[in-house]
């Protein structure tokens, strides 16, 4: 692939942006004027109706097929990223969640190695090598270039979930990834940022809406009612914004208040 582009031109990658969370940040994304190159495991071929559907709205974007657990796959992202010239935010979206969801005394080994490959070796590389990336394009001294990471956890960070164990510790381990990444882009003028969602309406939710739907009925959430993709979207506008760069490594909940110690 070879392209032709002006390097005033902003970009936004977004893991596991074909659809819920990471759609909504691509759309808000190219809404706020950015080139969008949203990524996923399907080919681009089966990703263009995703692409006209943006394109529709006004969003330049374009796609580039990843998965973020496959080294191969992580190396040929950012080669493909660097041919645009610039990497101005990377959002580390893409995870899965256990293909079966067991007993913390029933967890297969198969299942840890999957959710750890994809979730939290696959974010800590992807960050590397965006780090990497950024670091070379800041010689460059590009017009307006002020880049940032942001990485997508969960309310699972911090919350016991026996039947998914595996889950909450590959999230915890983004929250831990984020922590050394903002330490150690700090002087280089790298924010990174965390942004935990809490119960959010999408497909991975859908096999269990109703135990949430009584969970968020009985006050789990201050704010009761679902979370949207839109709100953890509005939650990375702000950690992109500029307006929070002093604030490397702080945590965005998009939870509803979930996060809150109540009595």
């Amino acid at each position: 692939m070879s392209v032709s582009f002006p390097e005033s031109k902003k970009i936004a990658a977004v893991t596991g942006s074909r659809r819920g969370i990471g759609l909504a940040i691509a759309r808000e994304l190219g809404r706020a004027g950015y080139f969008v190159l949203v990524s996923g495991t399907r080919s681009r071929e089966d990703s263009l109706s995703i692409l006209e559907s943006l394109k529709q709205e006004g969003i330049a974007c374009e796609y580039i097929p990843c998965d973020i657990s496959k080294e191969e796959d992580r190396r040929r992202f950012f080669d493909t990223v660097s041919e645009y010239g610039r990497l101005d935010v990377l959002v580390n979206n893409g995870g899965v969640a256990p293909k079966q969801r067991l007993d913390l005394l029933e967890t297969t080994e198969e299942s840890y190695d999957f959710l750890m490959d994809t979730n939290l070796k696959g974010t800590f590389f992807m960050c590397q090598k965006a780090a990497r990336l950024m670091l070379e394009l800041q010689k460059k001294q590009l017009p307006e270039y002020a880049p940032r990471i942001v990485n997508i956890a969960s309310i699972s960070s911090y919350t016991s979930s026996v039947n998914r164990g595996e889950y909450c510790i590959s999230k915890a381990g983004i929250s831990m990834v984020t922590k050394l990444f903002a330490d150690r882009l700090a002087e280089c003028g790298i924010p990174v940022f965390e942004v935990r969602p809490g119960i959010i309406l999408t497909d991975m939710t859908a096999g269990v809406r109703e135990k949430y739907e009584k969970l968020i009925a009985e006050g789990v959430t201050p704010i009761r009612r679902f979370g949207r993709p839109e709100d953890v979207a509005d939650c990375v506008m702000a950690a992109v914004s500029g307006k929070l760069d002093f604030a490397t490594g702080q945590v965005l909940n998009a939870d509803g208040g979930f996060h809150l110690r109540r009595l």
